[in-house]
């Protein structure tokens, strides 16, 4: 109750509890500190003042000195505030130890300065005690950033074991760093000390602080003077090439993958590695390549059979059979004797979401909802789970079955998982907005068919379908997403003329419904990376950073606007 008058500003009330409080619990030391809060509150100084002398000789503790200095500062007599002060550093210089609750005591109040003197007087007298890292974080909030930063690297360099911490903490400057200016030294800062030092611990920060930045053939350049000096694993490495095809750096992912198997003779990793290049190559294929990928993926089996560690080039063979050759029985064959393998739940999990996924793209919903639920029972609470409910989702949304699919967007739109909390949602929210408008859902209706149609790569006769949706249910609620669905069919097949015209229309004629963020930010991407105009692309992030904070794409389009306006040139 005390806390709450507390926290409500009625310190009169407070101090009343606050009283009783420490008669029946007077040692209590957060009890006491509120009671001189409501004191100072109160601006009864004095009382205050007594409290704090009183409990310092019965007490002896030397933060008490902190206080009574810091109700003098309240009152304005700096002098006796720094006198008061001067005895908790005479205090430190006794006893070392004493810092712990001095510069704690400081650091509360807000006193950074003498904060920062406290932990140097206690490292000076005792070089075991070592507070560099609280000193930094000190300088940080005193907006010395660049010897907070060095300070931290400093730290790091003689603590290695608490890099993780270090890091942390820089990657929080990193995320609020709006001018840049923070990154640019802190890469600068490490640039130094990597040509400086021959220690390969540079190298690795300098790597992490790359991938931070999303600049992954910069993190593997490191990488790579890292293995050559220390050619023990190639665990990083491995998990920088999967960082880049996460986020469709699928260059600089491939380097990645060839330079690997080009200095392993491990079977295993070698098999891995052409798999990944394998799943890269069915994913940018043409028709005309079809022949050579499957002859490839022919000779891996040849090479290496039929197993469980094949496990991964089997589901890439269904896969690549059902989605590029038409090819559905021979996938479903493949994925059936698959299951017969003496698999782990995650691994029969994975050849079961396959196989739903070929069912589903041949049109048998209800088979391919029986295995994703499968997967959603054997694996509750794990992530393949969710994208199982997703999926499962999906197919009733597919074949029409909207008011299913709509209670289990409903639950998934609260994922843990941003990335399927907000396809759940948009979901969610076409089939509420299409039914309330009509309850018949005929648009709706199309629309889910044409969808489906994407799903089954048949992208001219979506583009089809929604073409004719935009003709027949002009000015209805279904326009919108229509226009972009329309806009990313012409972005994949390449004519991005044709993307930004749609994707303009709903910038234009849409700017307060919820694919305006979708569209400022595709068409940005296509002006940056395909009609190579970046002040068009800089205009639209831009709009991104200022209205549209909320945006699932706010953290790319920064960082792309601030790469297009040259802030990470040093």
């Amino acid at each position: 109750m005390a806390q709450n008058y507390f926290d409500r500003g009625e310190f009169d009330k407070a101090i009343i509890i606050y009283e009783n409080l420490i008669k029946a619990s007077p040692g209590n030391y957060q009890y006491f500190q509120k009671q001189v809060a409501c004191y100072q509150q109160l601006k009864d100084f004095l009382k205050a003042e007594n409290t704090i002398k009183n409990k310092l000789e019965r007490s002896k503790l030397p933060q008490l000195y902190v206080e009574l200095g810091y109700n003098y500062q309240l009152q304005n007599q700096p002098e006796k505030a720094k006198k008061n002060y001067d005895l908790a550093f005479q205090k430190i210089q006794e006893n070392p130890n004493y810092v712990y609750g001095i510069a704690r005591e400081f650091e509360v109040k807000v006193l950074l300065q003498q904060a920062i003197e406290s932990y140097s007087i206690a490292q000076k007298l005792n070089p075991e005690l070592n507070f560099d890292y609280q000193i930094a974080l000190l300088q940080g909030q005193l907006g010395k950033i660049e010897s907070m930063i060095d300070a931290l690297l400093d730290y790091s360099g003689k603590f290695p074991d608490n890099l993780i911490l270090v890091q942390n903490q820089l990657n929080r400057f990193m995320s609020e760093d709006h001018s840049k200016t923070f990154s640019d030294y802190l890469k600068k800062a490490l640039l130094l000390r990597t040509q400086k030092s021959q220690d390969l611990f540079w190298n690795r920060f300098m790597s992490w602080y790359f991938v931070q930045q999303k600049e992954y053939g910069k993190a593997f350049i490191q990488e790579k003077a890292i293995y050559k000096r220390s050619p023990e694993s190639f665990s990083n490495v491995l998990t920088l090439a999967r960082l880049a095809s996460e986020e469709k750096e699928n260059d600089v992912a491939r380097e990645i993958l060839e330079f690997v198997l080009a200095n392993t003779q491990d079977r295993q990793i070698i098999l891995d590695m052409k798999h990944s290049l394998l799943v890269m190559d069915v994913e940018k294929a043409s028709p005309q390549e079809y022949p050579i990928i499957s002859q490839k993926i022919n000779q891996l089996f040849g090479e290496y059979g039929v197993s469980n560690s094949t496990l991964k080039v089997q589901i890439l063979k269904a896969h690549f059979d059902a989605f590029y050759l038409k090819q559905f029985e021979s996938a479903k064959s493949i994925l059936t004797k698959a299951l017969e393998l003496p698999l782990n739940p995650f691994e029969k999990g994975y050849v079961k979401m396959e196989l739903a996924d070929v069912l589903l793209l041949d049109e048998k919903f209800n088979q391919a909802i029986i295995y994703y639920a499968q997967v959603e029972d054997d694996l509750p609470n794990d992530e393949m789970a969710h994208q199982a409910s997703l999926k499962m989702a999906k197919a009733s949304y597919y074949k029409g079955d909207f008011e299913w699919a709509q209670q289990q967007f409903k639950v998934l739109k609260s994922s843990v998982s941003q990335l399927i909390a907000n396809d759940a949602m948009q979901l969610f929210l076409l089939i509420s907005d299409n039914t309330v408008e009509d309850s018949t859902q005929v648009a709706l209706k199309k629309y889910a068919r044409a969808d489906f149609m994407i799903y089954q790569n048949k992208n001219n006769e979506a583009l089809e379908q929604f073409k004719a949706i935009l003709n027949q249910h002009k000015g209805e609620s279904i326009e919108d997403e229509t226009l972009l669905q329309i806009g990313k069919i012409y972005e994949k097949l390449g004519d991005y003329q044709q993307a930004v015209n749609y994707y303009q229309q709903i910038i234009d004629r849409f700017p307060e419904e919820i694919y305006i963020d979708e569209a400022l930010f595709f068409s940005a991407e296509i002006y940056r990376k395909n009609l190579l105009d970046n002040e068009k692309a800089k205009s639209l992030y831009e709009k991104i950073l200022f209205n549209h904070q909320d945006s699932i794409y706010f953290v790319e389009a920064r960082n792309n606007f601030r790469k297009l306006r040259g802030d990470t040139n040093l």
